[in-house]
């Protein structure tokens, strides 16, 4: 039976594990499409601008911080800063700030942020070892593979059991992508995807905390881990994914099988990322375009009575906070999202600093934002009326958000998105040659000169 909802364990299993092992290992360079390469630079340049971006936050600089009191190696680049740590560290520091503004890429099928977790640990490993731009994008491509078909086996039950699906799957996509790129054999990659099993990182408790952001980080600096201790001979179970104990049938009442191989391959995970205009949760977004949408329409908060917003029950679930307090809560809030969306036209990380999120006239707006739940409508869409004070209503229903697959960030939107996030950090003339360097990704000798930019 494919799919197993009770809790009854699988003990005939497909041999998962080695399944992988054996696609980690053997898969060819650049064996997809070019569609499939390019949204793989894509992938990157998103990943690449919002680590960038976050630098200089505050959770960055107290895991710098805590970092240092190792005195680590001189091994790898932060992004955005001068300073260098070992390997782990910076693949920990890097996938914290890629995280950090809540902007980072987005696999809708099962809500994972794939890049943050798998490019910080191949972009710490491979500046270590001298990786081509090539072996990279191979690396990238082959980790978001693995844990975006693991999430797909296990979704949703595992996330709605409190994990925060992007650190539990990212560390094994991790693993996967740093045993590719050491060019480990079958053998040694079964025993980091088995390795790496054992380290699930995040709940959702921690959302709307410097927590969330670790996840990611702590994700990618555990599979990277996982590969290095494979490299050098350490074991771990041949089927730690699949077995009744294992990660996958301990980790949710749910998994299919059939998620993690059919067309094994020959369809690429990577193909259906997506990428936030908007610097918050991806259940927001249908929301923030509505909005943004009102504001066209000639609503102001001074014009306004109030808005009646209708969403599915998630997105009130992950995001209902009514009164966030600073702007990491914020980015966990629909109400200010309307908000923001009314009021400057946009949510980008600036809207959600925390003057922003405490200021009264924001406050005063975000209650005028009237939820409920209405689960006959998609989780990625939003209904959103303003009722003004002279009586008149404008309706606006939004099926698929600017952002989704449906309708997608062009590349010229990525470009803008990239350059409001690294200007401020590297510069305007850095920014621009940065970004001709991540397109030209599949070229480069060498991380040399994207890292230079880079900081």
């Amino acid at each position: 039976m494919a799919i197993n909802t009770q809790v009854e364990a699988d003990r005939n299993a497909p041999p998962i594990t080695q399944i992988l092992a054996e696609f980690v290992a053997t898969h060819p360079s650049a064996g997809w499409s070019a569609e499939v390469d390019h949204e793989a630079h894509r992938t990157f340049l998103n990943w690449l601008g919002c680590a960038v971006g976050a630098a200089n936050h505050e959770s960055v600089n107290a895991a710098l911080a805590a970092i240092q009191e190792f005195s680590p190696a001189s091994q790898a680049t932060i992004l955005g800063r001068t300073e260098r740590v070992d390997m782990a560290g910076a693949a920990l520091i890097n996938g914290i700030s890629s995280h950090t503004f809540d902007f980072d890429d987005t696999h809708l099928k099962t809500i994972i942020h794939p890049a943050g977790p798998v490019a910080s640990a191949v972009l710490a490993l491979g500046e270590h070892i001298g990786a081509s731009g090539r072996q990279i994008l191979d690396a990238l491509v082959i980790g978001i593979d693995v844990a975006c078909r693991i999430g797909n086996c296990i979704y949703p039950n595992h996330y709605d059991r409190g994990w925060h699906i992007t650190g539990s799957t990212g560390t094994v996509g991790a693993a996967a992508a740093c045993a590719r790129l050491l060019g480990l054999d079958v053998a040694k990659t079964q025993m980091a995807l088995g390795i790496a099993a054992s380290q699930p990182v995040g709940f959702r408790e921690q959302f709307g905390t410097m927590t969330k952001p670790f996840h990611p980080g702590g994700a990618a600096r555990a599979g990277l881990t996982s590969a290095l201790l494979a490299k050098h001979g350490f074991t771990a179970s041949t089927k730690a994914l699949e077995a009744p104990r294992g990660m996958i049938q301990s980790y949710s009442t749910k998994y299919d099988w059939s998620e993690i191989t059919t067309d094994l391959g020959k369809r690429f995970e990577i193909s259906f990322n997506s990428y936030k205009p908007f610097a918050c949760g991806i259940v927001i977004h249908p929301s923030i375009d509505a909005c943004v949408q009102l504001k066209e329409k000639g609503v102001t908060p001074e014009n306004l009575e109030r808005i009646e917003l209708k969403v599915h029950s998630l997105v009130l679930e992950l995001t209902g906070k009514k009164t966030p307090k600073d702007g990491l809560e914020g980015k966990f809030s629909v109400y200010h999202g309307c908000a923001a969306g009314l009021v400057f036209g946009r949510a980008s990380e600036d809207e959600y600093h925390d003057e922003i999120v405490t200021r009264p006239d924001m406050v005063e707006l975000r209650a005028k934002v009237i939820a409920t739940v209405d689960d006959s409508i998609s989780e990625a869409s939003a209904d959103v009326t303003a009722v003004l004070k002279d009586g008149q209503k404008i309706h606006i229903f939004v099926k698929n958000a600017i952002g989704s697959l449906e309708n997608p960030m062009t590349n010229n939107d990525l470009e803008n998105k990239f350059k409001g996030l690294t200007h401020p950090i590297i510069g305007e003339q850095q920014t621009q040659d940065l970004i001709a360097i991540c397109w030209d990704l599949k070229n480069q000798a060498n991380l040399n000169k994207l890292l230079d930019l880079s900081k």
